[in-house]
């Protein structure tokens, strides 16, 4: 009798319990790959780095609060110094910011993913011990097929055992729903200098276009309708015919030369909380300071260009012994001195920008099966990739309904959108969204999940509870052709001035491992005091200011068009 209790009181917990979702540890041959090892080295290098008196402890002022400027301000920690970050916003993140809305559900400006070729992310997550908080999927690539309504094909990688580029190789050929053979074969005369040159070879084709690039090397048109869109949407928000080559080539060529370079993970909850807050816990408990709220509105310059301060928004001024600007580079811009504009080494800056962008998240009041787990490239005219994250995320984890998370790219006739889809209202987009979304699940959705189900209705047909519309009008850099020569160093001409940001330059073009890379190359720049060339000429501009209020005036995302939040049920 006793054992009956025992297993009725068992079988209640267990219904009461929620879903859990599969926790994986961090592929071990991660830690084993060379560039992995260069990240933890440049670590111990900056930390072996300390003053020798405390006449020689640098105070430095970091002027933004996303991955790069964290990042920055972690490593000048650990090298002894004492940074202090301003941040404009009231959360920290940057492009990677969270907050809940009015029923405590997290709206994320943007769905990101850690691939296993992010080293210096990887390299961080050690280092605070947090690895424990990266959920990884099964080592896939899935794609959605345009032409089979609710279909779908995945490249499955094998197991630990084949090592790279066999395992590449492997889930490409095993597939026989995208590409054929010979297509296949033919992709060959373009990878294998990649594979054999690397990154010299990745930064010659930087002028070229995707659609350049293929006619150079006798690609057919299909490989770019099948994987090169795909890739380029997602990895720059622009079309492949609009992008660099050189972005696709960096991302193969990690993906093909570290066997779990593609292989993905989520992290367990909003980055706000779960990853920039623990780098903001260890940046002061090591005496540095991180603020929020802050933002600057000048930075004030001698005669010769140096920095004597930081003007902010309240009116009082921040002096230091060094400056980081680790802000988009469309807000330095704004905020660039008239001294430095006409310098050399900043003109280059002029022909960056951010490209937009569009996070939309659907809320769902049924579980969507067939949506699968991990990151999935939905091969749409609207939709980049998407996600559910109720699948993939401990915060959104729901045995009920499912909570999707979808980049809207390209969003402009710039990066290859024939609407100005920054310039809709929020339900235009919600329409397209929902358009797609029910060819991808089908037998799910139906042909119209907009509105709540109505009593008749029976209890098929899953319908959107409420959905969000984030715009960023200005995100990573556009890595269009011929970009990649105008990003600056870490190391500038300004003495007492150094660059940090995904848009500086860099080998991991504009993503979280970019920005987390260029904050630690700043570390280290301050670190050896190193200094950049340039020479000062005419042609200087006045700085256009930055009086914004919004997350949009900072480079940050926004919800809705004169709404904060939409709740459709």
């Amino acid at each position: 009798m006793l054992q009956f209790y025992i297993v009725v009181l068992l079988s209640i917990i267990a219904i009461a319990s929620p879903l859990t979702l599969p926790r994986r540890p961090t592929p071990s041959r991660i830690f084993d790959t060379e560039n992995y090892k260069d990240a933890a080295s440049l670590s111990k290098k900056l930390a072996s780095h300390k003053p020798s008196t405390p006449s020689d402890v640098k105070t430095v002022a970091v002027i933004g609060g996303g991955l790069s400027g964290l990042s920055c301000a972690k490593y000048l920690s650990d090298a002894g110094h004492t940074p202090v970050i301003y941040e404009a916003r009231s959360i920290l993140g940057g492009k990677v910011s969270a907050w809940a809305d009015p029923s405590g559900d997290y709206i994320e400006t943007g769905l990101h993913i850690f691939f296993g070729a992010y080293p210096n992310m990887m390299n961080l997550f050690t280092e605070l011990s947090l690895h424990s908080r990266l959920q990884w999927t099964p080592h896939r690539m899935t794609f959605a097929l345009p032409s089979t309504p609710g279909g779908f094909t995945s490249f499955n990688f094998p197991g630990p055992s084949i090592p790279s580029p066999i395992n590449m190789a492997y889930a490409i050929l095993t597939n026989t729903e995208m590409l054929s053979l010979l297509d296949k074969l033919k992709m060959l005369p373009g990878l294998l200098p990649m594979y054999v040159r690397g990154q010299s070879f990745i930064d010659e084709q930087d002028e070229l276009t995707v659609d350049e690039f293929m006619e150079k090397y006798g690609m057919p048109p299909s490989i770019k309708v099948e994987l090169f869109n795909a890739m380029g949407k997602a990895l720059d928000f622009i079309d492949s015919s609009k992008l660099s080559m050189g972005v696709i080539l960096t991302a193969m060529n990690r993906f093909i030369n570290e066997a779990d370079g593609s292989q993905t993970a989520f992290i367990d909850g909003p980055q706000t909380e779960r990853l920039c807050g623990p780098i903001k816990e260890y940046i002061e408990e090591r005496g540095g300071k991180v603020n929020t709220g802050m933002p600057v509105d000048e930075i004030v310059t001698d005669d010769e260009g140096v920095i004597k301060c930081l003007k902010m928004r309240d009116g009082s001024e921040v002096v230091a012994d060094h400056y980081v600007s680790a802000m988009p580079v469309d807000v330095f811009k704004r905020l660039m001195p008239e001294k430095w504009a006409g310098n050399s080494f900043f003109k280059g800056v002029e022909e960056l920008k951010g490209v937009p962008v569009i996070n939309v998240m659907v809320w769902f009041d049924g579980r969507l099966e067939t949506s699968g787990e991990g990151l999935c490239f939905s091969r749409s005219e609207v939709l980049s990739v998407y996600a559910d994250m109720s699948k993939n995320c401990a915060e959104y984890e729901n045995s009920e309904g499912s909570v999707l998370s979808l980049v809207f790219a390209p969003c402009d006739e710039q990066t290859g959108s024939s609407i100005n889809w920054m310039k809709e209202p929020d339900s235009q987009i919600i329409d397209a969204t929902l358009g797609e979304l029910c060819r991808l699940f089908p037998g799910e959705l139906g042909s119209d999940a907009r509105f709540p189900r109505t009593e008749s209705e029976g209890p098929h047909g899953v319908r959107v509870v409420k959905s969000a519309v984030v715009r960023t009008p200005r995100s990573v850099y556009a890595a269009v052709p011929g970009m990649n020569k105008f990003r600056p160093t870490q190391s500038t001409p300004i003495p007492n001035f150094t660059l940090a940001g995904d848009w500086s330059s860099q080998k991991y073009l504009g993503s979280m491992e970019g920005a987390v890379y260029a904050g630690k190359l700043a570390a280290e720049a301050i670190v050896e005091g190193r200094r950049g060339e340039g020479e000062q000429g005419g042609g200087g501009k006045k700085p256009g200011g930055n009086r914004g209020e919004t997350p949009i005036a900072f480079g940050g995302g926004q919800v809705g068009v004169g709404t904060e939040f939409k709740n459709h049920a």
